[in-house]
């Protein structure tokens, strides 16, 4: 069935990029399947992080469906945009449905992304991974893709204004190669397994990123752990939204 309505809006996400003149340093992108089911993993730090992610799989020629909550689908500008682009709407009272419809993607051949921590962290470290990616990779029998984004959260993200017309933000993304799990290993394994190289990628991007906080009014997209004032992990745990 022709795609109508995702490739444009890459293109106008690419237009958009390069009109904020965004600094995109993307590695990895070789490892993402070139056909075939897969579940593409990813730290959540900004509201964008989506956008960035699926572009990693742009070079393969390839498009992921997002799973993402309902509430998202019923927005009247962001509810058309998502229904047509094929991503998958989680209600939380009935995640069968949408981990029913994951798996028949899966099966299919598609690239289903997931952000495990179910929402952004707004310590901007990781917080605990849900099982759901694993367990749809082992019943799939298909491998996981992990990805780390770092920068995003400065374009948009939880708690803070949005701030879509500073030009010349970095962003970086780091994608590792797939894992591919036992047909003997546990969901928790699994996550466990993905969550430390989700982890490995995040200090690479971290390391790599060529910005550092102008001064103390510039450290809050920084964690508390690399000397910023983001909130630490435990606080922010306690704050958000189940």
């Amino acid at each position: 069935m022709a795609e109508l309505v995702y490739p444009p809006v890459v293109g106008l996400a690419r237009t958009m990029f390069k009109a904020l003149d965004l600094r995109i340093d993307m590695r990895g992108t070789e490892h993402v399947p070139r056909q075939g089911g897969a579940v593409l993993v990813s730290n959540h730090i900004g509201y964008l992080d989506f956008v960035f992610c699926g572009l990693t799989a742009r070079p393969a020629k390839r498009l992921v469906r997002f799973m993402a909550k309902e509430s998202v689908f019923r927005h009247r500008i962001s509810g058309p945009l998502m229904r047509g682009m094929k991503h998958i709407p989680v209600d939380r009272a009935r995640g069968e449905h949408a981990y029913a419809h994951a798996l028949r993607s899966l099966r299919s051949g598609e690239i289903i992304g997931v952000f495990p921590e179910a929402t952004i962290s707004p310590s901007f470290t990781l917080k605990t991974f849900k099982s759901g990616a694993a367990r749809l990779a082992l019943e799939a029998g298909v491998p996981l893709l992990p990805v780390a984004l770092w920068g995003t959260q400065r374009l948009w993200t939880k708690g803070r204004p949005r701030d879509l017309r500073r030009s010349g933000v970095p962003v970086t993304i780091r994608v590792g190669e797939p894992l591919r799990p036992g047909a003997e290993e546990s969901a928790a394994s699994v996550t466990e397994r993905v969550k430390t190289r989700v982890q490995e990628l995040l200090e690479s991007a971290q390391r790599a990123y060529p910005v550092r906080p102008k001064g103390p009014e510039d450290t809050w997209w920084v964690p508390a752990h690399l000397g910023g004032t983001a909130p630490a992990p435990a606080p922010a745990r306690a704050s958000e939204d189940d």
